[in-house]
Formats: C-alpha cells, sequence, structure tokens
C-alpha cells in the first residue's frame, strides 16, 4: 500500500486523527459510566468522517485517477510491455 499513496493525503490524516481522538473520548466516557460524554465520543468519531468527506472534496484527498486501481486495462498495457 505505501507504493500507491493510500491514505497519504491531509484528508486522511485528518479524519482519522478526529475519528481517534472521538474514539478514545467515547471509551474514556464508557468506562466513566458517563452517557453523555460516551455520545459525546461518537459524535466527534462521525464528526472525523464528515471532516474528512469535505477536505476529500475540497480537492485534499487523493484524486481516483491516479490510482493504478481506477485506469482502464487499456491504459496500463504500454507500462507492462516496456517492463
Amino acid at each position: 500500500m505505501a507504493g500507491s499513496s493510500h491514505g497519504h493525503t491531509p484528508a486522511a490524516w485528518t479524519g482519522v486523527i478526529i475519528a481517534f481522538i472521538g474514539f478514545c473520548v467515547a471509551g474514556a466516557f464508557m468506562v466513566m459510566n458517563q452517557p453523555v460524554g460516551f455520545w459525546a465520543g461518537m459524535g466527534l468519531t462521525l464528526l472525523g468522517a464528515v471532516v474528512g468527506g469535505i477536505m476529500k472534496a475540497m480537492g485534499l484527498g487523493q484524486p481516483k485517477d491516479l490510482h493504478p486501481v481506477h485506469k482502464k486495462t487499456e491504459d496500463l498495457e504500454p507500462a507492462r510491455a516496456e517492463s
């Protein structure tokens, strides 16, 4: 996966960091038996997905046309013949 730059974008990093913080907050409040804090943490977790999606829509994510999985087979054939 490292060769495909999968997840190496500002949108991915930001979304995952926010979701991770939300997960930690929800877990801590669950152990403390505080439902309001738990649901606040779950809200943060969902906010991470929303923020990541918005950032990707703003152009801070990986464009699909650069990833080899999303290219047509005909586009990849000359590269295979050269190697």
